[in-house]
């Protein structure tokens, strides 16, 4: 076996110095055909490398191919997985953004990275956006054949995507946490995912039921571990899951998970920390070469990566490990990944590094040809249903083979009646199979796909229409296409004729004729009283297409020039309003008298904003005349044509929308709210005052107004998060301070809402405020002060380790210490008293907390209190050390279901008995807080063992 770490395989912070940090590598995965790997970071980046350079010294040094293929940016945060589908044309890949990304081969896009020195030797452009996970995407993975593309989330869902359509097919909902995890069965019956519920889940992809839910392994996992991917062996008959436990939690292991019975006998037990990934080769083995592919003969490679820095890899037929390569990484291992070949092991740490594990055939003997392990799943008698109508596997090549040449275009397959032709030279021996959507018919072949739908009311035509009830035959002639299953079929030429009879009970009476309603002008034929026939088919026979609100229009259809509007007074004096940027305040806004606490932005002539999940487009204009009315409009990204409209009295001064409504703030100070398809949620809403911000994020709408009353709603629930607070008392000028000896008078820099409905507001005076509605009381969570003397203050430098030595990525606590690094006034020569930096530390580490529960971040809280538990640690405070862990206990006869008012089990999600097992592993070190933290220690076991 050869081990190679490449130095050159690097995740960095933007700065283009020598010493670039290296950042977190949370996913890697190889290429079908082997020479390439993706891979995804903390950069929020995708890096596709050449994998020759990586197992070739002399390739390396000729740089030949290029080591760097390709750089792709279109995520807005960290990468944590990227996955190859099967016939190796599409690349899936999942962020923190919560946004899944499909990427397909662009033959003309190499060139240069947009805003860097990096060049894309090939090119790969976003094939789809797949919008629906409300938080974090962990881990996808690729049905057998690319039949389905299943996803995970800390949103606790799983969602399921049609590998050809990429239409969302099912989501998934049981987990009650994080689901980490996700894997396909290879006979393709079933799935498997893994959540921090301490689950299994196991779905049968027939109808997406629940087949089996393990518990047992996991019942004293730790909730640390920020995957938990487990992995399906290539024979069906085994799911190794990570991050399992032996003897009460005090054993780690990786759990064997029976397809049999779906229990767990049979544990790989060796790593000194938590289980992180479980990855199978994907080829079975021979015990005995020399003998038949049969149950008794075949096992299976599996490779294990930890938290103690090390990879293991099993064969099933031994007890023992095959290798175990410890201290690979200066940090936890993230994602495994095998080759195609199964002779080459990928992986990658927190740490920012690659390793590769280059297996002779020698020592991984026995591999049974493809062949045979297809001949062996089919025992399992799974016969999966048939593939979508009008789609079709063809095989190409994946040509340019990373020759220092950007990748040549794939030759265009030729165009046959009923489908492709697919086949391309292949020069290289590398087989890709793309997936291609068959042209629609034309001419005569359209027209016999045609549906047509005429069904016949029998009714009273001249007449009104009488209150008693009555019955309604419609009969529907119908021309199906073969791949609509009709309700009856006739042989020949014949129409497709179905009827139903339907009780019609019409409790009002409605006096108007029914032939006063026929809109096109003409006569009806008077034939039998009891009969009409309304056609729902243009004059072409085609179906009508539904229309919408303004639909004729298309993109751009009006002004979208910005002009700014001068208001009038209601002297006729006009007057022009200073942008939301300026610090200056108004004497008279809309008649009222008073000044204004905050600036009201200009009126502007085009406003527009988009939806960033969706890309959805929302507009308003409004008329240099401020006596004509505004208009507003939606667009679909996925439409060229206005999906709705809105006419308003007033000029629209702002807009704001989110995945879920959109909302418009008026000149008069009064405020509509919209759903994305155009239904107003909720009634014109009146604030007296102009609005000077307004945000949404998912369901929650906030505005503030220019007298500095801040509202938030839930738009979902039509309610207000809590009674308006004004932001006034925090705009007095401040008194002097250590860090500003003058005073200040305080401005509003930014106003957002979060995706919980807290509200953030930034000040000029370095300081951040959101409101908790429990406390009814603004308060601080980020201000520069800490910067004077806490050893947690980073400023702008991203954070990427935890107490635990974790790498989680930066999160909005994070984000804000990093804005405020600006403000921060720090005297580093001045003498401070005694105590100083660690009271300072302390304090900060307690506000963090504090603020990651208001605006829900529980990773932040996490790291916050690993953090301030290892300060409490190294400086031996005892008083504080057992207040917390009291804190997190709970009380002691305390059971998972007993209800008390005065004590919650969890907090932003995470269970306190969990966390007080790592402050207890911190504690435990400590010379001081050792007999406490043991005290506890026993606690917690009597208490497990009681359970």
């Amino acid at each position: 076996m050869r081990f190679t770490k490449p130095a050159w395989v690097i995740h960095q912070d933007g700065t283009r110095s020598e010493n670039a940090k290296r950042l977190s590598i949370f996913s890697v995965h190889v290429h079908p055909d082997g020479s390439r790997i993706a891979s995804g970071g903390l950069d929020a980046k995708i890096r596709i490398w050449s994998t020759k350079p990586i197992l070739n010294e002399a390739a390396e040094a000729a740089n030949k191919p290029p080591k760097s293929l390709c750089t792709l940016t279109m995520h807005t945060g960290p990468v944590l997985t990227v996955r190859w589908a099967h016939s190796g044309r599409w690349l899936a890949s999942g962020s923190d953004d919560a946004i899944i990304m499909i990427w397909d081969l662009d033959p003309a896009g190499s060139g240069k990275v947009w805003g860097s020195e990096e060049y894309n030797v090939e090119g790969w452009k976003p094939l789809k956006r797949l919008p629906g996970h409300e938080s974090d995407v962990t881990d996808l993975a690729w049905a057998p054949e690319d039949r389905y593309l299943a996803s995970t989330g800390l949103d606790s869902k799983v969602l399921i995507w049609c590998g050809y359509t990429l239409d969302c097919l099912a989501k998934l909902d049981l987990h009650q946490g994080f689901v980490k995890g996700v894997c396909w069965d290879p006979a393709g019956e079933f799935l498997a995912t893994q959540s921090d519920d301490r689950t299994v889940r196991i779905w049968r992809t027939t109808d997406w039921g629940i087949e089996a839910t393990i518990t047992k392994p996991f019942e004293h996992s730790p909730g640390s571990t920020f995957f938990r991917r487990l992995s399906w062996s290539p024979d069906g008959a085994h799911i190794t899951a990570s991050n399992a436990t032996n003897n009460n939690g005090f054993v780690f292991t990786a759990a064997v998970i029976s397809r049999a019975s779906w229990t767990s006998d049979i544990s790989l037990v060796g790593h000194e920390n938590t289980v992180e990934v479980a990855s199978y080769n994907p080829h079975i083995f021979l015990r005995d070469p020399s003998m038949p592919v049969v149950a008794s003969n075949i096992c299976s490679v599996v490779a294990l990566g930890a938290d103690d820095r090390s990879v293991s890899v099993w064969q099933t037929k031994s007890a023992r490990p095959l290798v175990v390569a410890k201290e690979v990484f200066e940090r936890q291992i993230m994602d495994l990944s095998w080759s195609s070949d199964g002779l080459t092991l990928y992986a990658v740490s927190s740490d920012g590094t690659l390793a590769v594990f280059a297996f002779e055939k020698t020592e991984l003997e026995g591999i049974a040809p493809p062949e045979a392990q297809r001949q062996y799943l089919s025992k399992f008698g799974f016969v999966p249903a048939p593939l979508p109508k009008g789609y079709s596997h063809a095989d190409h090549s994946l040509n340019g083979h990373l020759n220092g040449q950007s990748t040549p275009p794939l030759t265009p397959p030729t165009v046959h009646q009923g489908g492709f032709s697919h086949t391309q030279p292949n020069h290289h021996g590398e087989q890709v199979t793309t997936l291609i959507a068959r042209r629609a018919p034309r001419g005569r072949d359209r027209d016999n796909l045609r549906r047509r739908i005429q069904p016949s009311f029998e009714g009273n035509l001249t007449g009104p229409i009488s209150s008693n009830p009555r019955k309604l035959s419609i009969n529907m002639n119908t021309n199906a296409p073969d791949f609509f299953p009709p309700l009856s079929i006739n042989s020949g030429n014949n129409d497709i004729r179905n009827s139903m009879d339907i009780d019609a009970d019409f409790g009002v009476d409605m006096s108007v004729p029914i032939s006063a309603l026929d809109t096109r002008g003409h006569k009806r034929p008077r034939g039998d009283p009891q009969s009409i026939t309304i056609s729902f088919s243009d004059e072409g026979g085609r179906p009508p297409k539904a229309r919408t609100l303004g639909g004729d229009r298309t993109r751009g259809f009006g002004t979208t020039d910005v002009r700014e509007i001068r208001r009038f007074t209601a002297e006729g004096g006009s007057l022009h309003l200073q942008g939301i940027d300026s610090n200056e305040t108004l004497p008279f806004i809309n008649g009222a008298i008073g000044g204004n606490a905050l600036p009201v932005p200009s009126l502007k002539t085009f406003l527009e904003t988009r939806i960033e999940e969706t890309g959805d487009t929302f507009e308003a204009r409004n008329s240099e005349d401020v006596s004509e009315p505004s208009e507003v409009s939606f667009f679909a990204s996925k439409e060229k044509n206005v999906q709705w409209l809105d006419y308003l009295p007033s000029p629209v001064l702002k807009i704001c929308a989110s995945s879920r409504f959109c909302a418009i703030a008026m000149d008069d100070g009064s405020i509509n709210v919209y759903s994305l398809t155009g239904r107003r949620l909720m009634p014109t809403m009146t604030l007296g005052r102009s609005i000077s911000y307004l945000d949404a994020a998912n369901h929650f709408l906030m505005a503030i107004t220019s007298f500095g009353q801040v509202f938030i709603w839930n738009t979902k629930t039509s309610s207000a998060l809590h009674p308006p607070t004004s932001l006034l008392p925090l705009l007095s000028p401040s008194p002097p301070s250590i860090d500003k000896p003058n005073g200040e008078s305080p401005m509003v820099l930014s106003a957002i809402v979060r995706p919980n409905g807290a509200p953030l507001i930034q000040l000029s005076t370095g300081i951040y405020l959101s409101y908790d509605s429990n406390l009814l009381s603004w308060i601080r969570v980020g201000e520069s002060w800490w910067a004077n003397g806490s050893s947690a203050w980073k400023g702008r430098q991203r954070s990427t380790t935890s107490a635990g030595g974790n790498g989680f990525g930066t999160g909005v606590i994070a984000s804000i210490e990093a804005r405020m690094a600006e403000y921060a006034n720090v005297d580093n020569g001045k003498m401070r008293p005694n105590w100083w930096d660690t009271a300072m530390t302390l304090g900060h580490l307690e506000a963090r907390m504090h603020a990651a529960r208001v605006l829900e971040s529980p990773q932040e809280y996490r790291q916050a209190l690993l953090l301030y538990t290892k300060t409490i640690a190294d400086e031996g405070f005892r008083g504080k050390a057992e207040e917390l862990l009291k804190d997190l206990y709970g009380p002691i006869y305390w059971r998972p279901g007993k209800s008390d008012d005065t004590w919650c089990a969890s907090i932003l999600g995470l269970s306190k008995r969990d966390l007080v097992k790592e402050v207890i592993s911190i504690f435990v070190r400590s010379k001081t807080l050792f007999k406490l933290a043991q005290d506890y220690q026993d606690l917690l076991r009597r208490s497990v063992a009681d359970e």
